[in-house]
């Protein structure tokens, strides 16, 4: 029944820092197809029919202790076709990463407001 995923939210308390890291680090550009809402934020395309979305909005989980390590907590996987790339941006910007632990050529990190990502080569 399910066909896929259309689109990851994420909640951010600077969407301007976020943005940075989004567009600056990962490489994203904006849709400018978002609608006017009642809070601010940006859409990035990843592939068609698929998006992540950024929400301007205060997070209902402040304070919130997260593992260290993203694979235990709730995230997303992405798509990355150059890992290395990836590792390089990452440490340019000094952003901590941890490597998948299952040996999987995956890595997964935090954006500036602590949402976890993970990044796996190749699919």
């Amino acid at each position: 029944m399910l066909t896929g995923i259309l689109h990851a939210t994420f909640l951010t308390s600077d969407l301007v820092r976020a943005c940075i890291f989004y567009e600056g680090v990962l490489g994203l550009q904006p849709n400018p197809d978002r609608p006017s809402m009642s809070y601010d934020g940006v859409w990035y395309n990843i592939a068609p029919n698929q998006q992540i979305h950024l929400m301007l909005l205060p997070n209902p989980e402040a304070g919130l202790q997260r593992p260290s390590h993203g694979g235990r907590d709730r995230h997303v996987a992405l798509a990355v076709s150059d890992m290395a790339k990836l590792i390089e941006r990452l440490t340019q910007a000094g952003i901590a990463y941890t490597l998948s632990q299952s040996g999987r050529r995956a890595l997964f990190c935090r954006d500036p407001d602590g949402n976890a990502l993970e990044f796996i080569e190749g699919n």
